[in-house]
């Protein structure tokens, strides 16, 4: 990433994690599209439910470790060689026993989170059988993550898109085969999807114990390094934070939506699955400028910077407000998918028109979220997130909502928070000199 035409480097780089990203979607849909269409409204209503407080665990775990990806692009960019070996040891190591942490923890703390969500009566037994089968996968799914974005921090996003793709064949085929025809209910798609995301944490765990590089992964070196990981924790626990606190809010408008019964909570249910699909570009382009970042500032690249950044927030942007306007056309067609029930869908289309010409937005700040990211700029994309859309959210639809008791307007609590952390974003992008106080505040 540090040599070589920049835009190329950047969507070279892009395109594996954009496919792979499509295959976690996919994977991700496959269970509401099975349970939605076998088991009904109900049924669906309980997986979307439990999708906020999934997040909320596994993005501050997963947030953690890309604090680990930022220290092996740098140092991979610097050609500290063994620097990267005990960076990808310690990372490895500490997302062990984080994943059995959030194993445990996901899986006896279910029916207190469920119910402090408000949690409709009818629907709190799936939902509580869902997601504790869910939690017992937390290994296998944080394990996966670590291993991959050592991957891609040494700027290899193909890998993880070949154990992506077995990976979701494999839930695809167990969904269809333990809901459809075996009859194992909201428990088989669970137990689908931990058996999928164990494969490809197997997958990528193995692979790395048989790479050629400074990455390679050796048992017997599988321990932690007291400084790189409290390194890694500095600029991973804010993004950690970050994600939790995004996590929060959309917990905070789901429990709002609940309260609107089980028809809304399928309705935003599946239109949160159909914007999972706009997050791809952006998801996938603020990694790649999160990888082009970190090397290229280790190797102090700082005009190349300031070009890839450049580039990428154009391509990004561009992107998103593209999907944005055909997905305000065919919102409709697409939300079928989920259920078949004209009240479901009519729910799922306000909430798509509401939100989707609003995308560029939404790209923008996960673009200037990664770029800064890869700097170790962390606490930035922290408190500007954690002061929009969690701080501002929560307080606009606790006040509207109580005036407004119409599920509608919990829907624009999404572009007025986007339109706030952008404006923010800019200002610090174009007025702060982090480019130049790198080599000073983030010395390896």
């Amino acid at each position: 990433m540090t040599e070589g035409p920049i835009t190329k480097k950047i969507i070279a780089f892009a395109i594996p994690l954009f496919l792979g990203q499509l295959l976690q979607q996919l994977y991700n849909v496959v269970d509401s599209v099975v349970v939605g269409n076998v088991l009904g409204k109900e049924a669906l209503a309980s997986v979307s439910t439990t999708g906020s407080l999934i997040f909320l665990m596994v993005g501050f775990i997963n947030g953690l470790f890309m604090g680990s990806g930022v220290i092996i692009g740098k140092r991979y960019g610097a050609r500290d060689l063994e620097g990267v070996s005990v960076a990808v040891h310690t990372g490895i190591t500490f997302a062990a026993i984080m994943g059995i942490v959030l194993t445990v923890w996901g899986f006896f703390f279910t029916p207190v989170l469920l119910t402090w969500m408000g949690t409709p009566a009818d629907v709190m037994p799936n939902s509580v059988l869902y997601f504790k089968i869910y939690f017992l996968g937390g290994l296998g799914n944080v394990m996966y993550s670590a291993c991959c974005g050592v991957f891609q921090a040494m700027g290899d996003s193909k890998r993880p898109l070949h154990y992506l793709f077995i990976s979701t064949v494999i839930n695809t085929v167990l969904d269809i085969l333990f809901v459809r025809f075996l009859g194992f209910g909201i428990g088989g798609a669970a137990a689908a999807t931990i058996i999928a995301q164990f494969v490809s944490a197997i997958l990528a765990f193995v692979k790395l114990t048989k790479v050629q590089g400074p990455h390679r992964l050796y048992l017997s070196k599988l321990r932690i390094d007291g400084e790189t990981l409290k390194k890694e924790l500095k600029i991973g626990f804010p993004t950690g934070i970050q994600n939790s606190v995004i996590a929060i809010g959309n917990v905070v408008v789901q429990s709002n939506i609940n309260a609107f019964g089980s028809v809304a909570m399928a309705g935003c249910g599946s239109y949160f699955k159909l914007e999972g699909f706009v997050f791809l570009p952006i998801t996938c382009m603020s990694m790649a400028l999160t990888t082009f970042v970190s090397q290229n500032l280790g190797a102090g690249e700082y005009d190349r910077v300031k070009k890839g950044s450049a580039s990428g927030i154009a391509i990004s942007v561009l992107c998103a407000e593209l999907i944005g306007v055909i997905e305000f056309n065919f919102s409709p067609i697409f939300l079928r998918m989920f259920s078949s029930e004209a009240d479901v869908i009519a729910v799922g289309v306000a909430q798509s028109r509401t939100e989707s010409l609003f995308y560029c937005l939404l790209a923008l700040n996960h673009c200037l979220a990664g770029i800064l990211r890869g700097a170790g700029k962390t606490k930035i994309p922290m408190t500007v997130m954690l002061s929009s859309w969690c701080l501002l959210r929560i307080t606009y639809i606790t006040v509207i909502v109580h005036f407004i008791p119409v599920v509608n307007v919990i829907f624009w609590a999404y572009p007025l928070t986007w339109t706030v952390s952008a404006i923010a974003f800019v200002i610090y992008y174009f007025k702060a000199d982090w480019i130049h106080n790198f080599a000073k505040e983030n010395a390896l």
